[in-house]
């Protein structure tokens, strides 16, 4: 089949350089404009370096995109990674359509953050899913899943490159197969158990010390390293990253009960969170200890 691949980071990159290995007749990439003072998206250079036509246009929303697309007599769209909404215009000009990669279980966690919120929710298990999209958001009939567990010390950077990244490769390729078979299915979701997350920003993962300790520790997991949660010392954001949870009270909620050489423990209700490593406002990342030792934290001080 002639295909378009539409997306852009690693992931992008990584399918692309997967439908090349085997061999598939790739006709054009889009991805996202250039961001001045960026470096170019990495789906971009490794596209350009096979010598591959490379489209970056502003909208996918305009006629003159549309004509572009389908000059290039595609077969197949294949998205991997797309932040804007694709109208159905662009998305059914190939012959068999375009599929999608979404990293949840549609119809649960629609939208742009859709591994961090599972695990901020304290959820045992996610996943991805190979869907056919529509004009509206993660909506379209399903294709494939995979299902995958999240483990007591998984955090969003686990769950995506451990387990959902490579998977998700495999998953789009099983994906083209099953088209070019004529064996795609379309299964419509079940709307009525669907549920939608807006993007993990930083305002949304402050660290509130009152909170049971499974939830603390959920948080911190789930921001782990974007947008990474984050509490207050002496008036300045610390962002807080490797943990891991005690269950034995450590006192006040926010009272820091021990400084390590390497780490220190801060108390939550029901429990402690074992901190490993951190970033202080405008630092870098750094043990908890040398935080400790570098910012007088000390047994008794509060976050918060």
């Amino acid at each position: 089949m002639r295909i378009i691949v539409n997306g852009q980071q690693a992931y992008g990159q990584a399918v692309l350089e997967a439908l090349l290995e085997r061999g598939e007749e790739v006709v054009g990439v889009y991805t996202a404009p250039d961001k001045e003072g960026r470096k170019a998206d990495p789906l971009k250079e490794y596209a350009l370096s096979k010598d591959l036509p490379v489209f970056q246009p502003a909208s996918l929303k305009n006629k003159e995109v549309w004509d572009q697309m389908a000059a290039l007599k595609p077969d197949l769209g294949v998205m991997a990674y797309v932040i804007l909404l694709v109208p159905e215009e662009a998305l059914n000009i190939p012959t068999h359509g375009t599929i999608q990669y979404h990293p949840s279980l549609l119809p649960r966690h629609r939208g742009p953050s859709s591994i961090n919120w599972p695990i901020i929710q304290g959820e045992k298990k996610t996943g991805l899913s190979i869907f056919w999209p529509d004009n509206s958001l993660d909506t379209g009939p399903m294709l494939l899943q995979k299902e995958v567990e999240i483990s007591e010390d998984d955090t969003l950077g686990s769950v995506y490159f451990d387990k959902l990244f490579a998977l998700g490769v495999e998953a789009m390729m099983e994906a083209v197969d099953l088209v070019r078979d004529g064996k795609a299915p379309k299964i419509p979701q079940d709307h009525s158990q669907a549920t939608y997350e807006s993007w993990c920003r930083k305002p949304d993962v402050k660290i509130d010390w009152s909170k049971p300790v499974n939830e603390v520790y959920n948080l911190i997991r789930g921001a782990n390293p974007q947008p990474g949660a984050w509490t207050t010392f002496n008036g300045k954001k610390l962002d807080i990253y490797d943990c891991v949870k005690v269950s034995e009270p450590g006192g006040v909620p926010g009272e820091v009960s021990n400084v390590g050489e390497m780490n220190f423990r801060i108390a939550a209700a029901g429990g402690q969170i074992h901190v490993k490593r951190v970033r202080a406002e405008g630092d870098k990342k750094m043990t908890a200890g040398e935080f400790a030792q570098a910012g007088g934290l000390t047994d008794g001080a509060r976050l918060g």
